[in-house]
């Protein structure tokens, strides 16, 4: 026959035995012995009971003022111990429990405090995480390398050889989040930096915002305002080599990150499958200015200045896996504005189709390809319209690119990458580009969880429309901490 007991009686079992083996081995007790025994585990169960309390209020207490940390909390320190000072103090000195219980809670107490030094928080009392790494590029360029680090393309006249080292594409992010809900959604956000503006020089280098968005999160929606790439060009090609501006930029990947405001409907499909609506309003940006950041290639110096006005954006998502590594994600998009240079309009429409694919472990394929015209205004090749026999055109232009990643074990990974654009020639004047192509592969090596070392080699292949092809070589070697 079994029986349960429950916590409090099994001590109170417990103790009533040791303390009556103790007695019958010392000798015969009196009867007032025996009382004082019992009513020694009355106290005990009492002070069982205040300890349970105390355990309950201690336990409210904290998730109360550390909710904002619940996670780092949960992960470094253990549930509260139930004890104060003057339950020790009034203890009595038979009670087995006490002393393990004061020296826990002393011990909770000083993670809790070493977790309030060292976490930070926002004014407004949520939490902010950071993120981002510290990332030491040494390159080598080949002669038609336009004086820059890492050109996108291939200068249409050669000059010397360069080489450097450079911190310049360090990024540095703020994540932040908290229990706040706004219309019943989660709130969330992210802000993300680096050094790239400036110049060259070890002591011109400006910090430069990135992208960043602020998130309301439903069960199944989801809205966001911030700056990011193109809703219909959400993918980049790895690389630690080209972090300054997206890999494979003016060869075939819209970048541009843009203030835009998005919105995202989740529906589901069955538990392995599903589908992802998103629609977004964006900011393109003006070109043939002075700061445009859009791929180094020719402008006409003093050339009127083409205004882009807001796009509108849509993209149709399906995904679905089949195993714990095994996924498809293939999205069709579109992007349309019309834009103003003097008295004319040029009109920007743009149809995408990419796609990330894991079928094993052991390899991924993932890519995109776009056909439109004036696609410049999304971070493409400067050359969105031209002036033909006094005709404003916007130059059509077919691009994308593709890569296939190896991750042959948890630390090292070999990726294989490529893409180009290619616009209409027959629209395009003396100084503009045909075609540009990149073509580049990286071995990465993870040293540690958050150390990698990359190297890097490939190639710029650019075609000047009467001038033929220049090529340009660059390896790099990177090493980046995470933090």
């Amino acid at each position: 026959m079994k029986c349960k007991l429950t916590r409090s009686g099994c001590e109170k079992c417990f103790a009533f035995w040791l303390l009556f083996g103790g007695a019958a081995f010392a000798g015969a007790q009196s009867t007032t012995d025996v009382q004082e025994i019992l009513n020694r585990l009355d106290r005990l169960e009492k002070e069982n009971q205040a300890m349970s309390q105390e355990i309950h209020a201690l336990r409210q207490e904290l998730a109360v003022q550390r909710s904002s940390d619940s996670g780092a909390v949960a992960s470094a320190v253990a549930p509260p111990g139930p004890s104060t000072n003057a339950q020790a103090e009034s203890a009595e000195p038979g009670a087995p429990a006490a002393q393990p219980i004061q020296e826990q809670l002393a011990l909770q107490r000083n993670r809790i405090d070493e977790l309030a030094q060292d976490k930070v928080e926002a004014s407004q009392k949520f939490s902010i995480r950071i993120a981002g790494m510290a990332l030491f590029n040494a390159y080598l360029n080949g002669r038609n390398n336009n004086d820059v680090e890492n050109p996108t393309i291939a200068s249409e006249s050669p000059a010397d050889a360069t080489g450097g080292g450079t911190l310049r594409q360090s990024t540095l992010g703020l994540l932040f989040g908290g229990p706040q809900t706004v219309f019943g959604s989660k709130v969330s956000g992210s802000v993300y930096l680096d050094f790239f503006g400036g110049s060259t020089s070890s002591l011109d280098h400006l910090v430069r915002l990135r992208t960043a968005a602020i998130n309301l999160d439903w069960a199944n929606t989801t809205l966001t305002v911030g700056q990011d790439k193109p809703l219909i060009s959400p993918r980049d090609p790895n690389s630690l080599a080209q972090v300054g501006v997206s890999p494979l930029t003016g060869a075939g990947n819209l970048w541009l990150w843009q203030p835009q405001i998005r919105l995202e409907q989740r529906i589901g499909l069955g538990s392995d499958s599903g589908l992802r609506l998103q629609a977004a309003g964006i900011q393109t940006s003006q070109l043939n200015v002075a700061t445009d950041p859009n791929a180094y290639a020719n402008s006409s110096s003093g050339g009127p200045v083409e205004d882009s006005n807001p796009g509108a954006e849509g993209r149709v998502e399906f995904w679905q896996r089949w195993s714990e590594t095994g996924r498809l994600e293939i999205a069709g998009g579109f992007h349309v504005n019309e834009n103003h240079v003097a008295s004319y309009s040029l009109p920007t429409d743009i149809y995408s189709l990419d796609w990330f694919f894991r079928p094993v472990k052991k390899i991924e394929f993932s890519g995109m390809f776009y056909h439109g015209r004036n696609v410049a205004v999304l971070g493409a090749l400067r050359q969105g319209y031209t002036v033909l026999n006094g005709a404003w055109l916007s130059v059509p232009s077919n691009g994308g690119w593709t890569q296939v990643r190896f991750p042959l074990t948890e630390r090292l990974a070999i990726d294989i990458y490529g893409g180009q654009e290619d616009d209409r020639n027959s629209d395009l004047v003396y100084g503009d580009i045909a075609k540009n192509q990149g073509y580049f592969g990286n071995v990465m090596y993870r040293f540690a969880p958050n150390v990698i070392v990359s190297l890097e080699g490939g190639q710029v292949r650019t075609n000047y429309i009467r001038a033929g092809n220049r090529l340009n070589d660059h390896y790099d070697l990177g090493v980046a901490y995470l933090f």
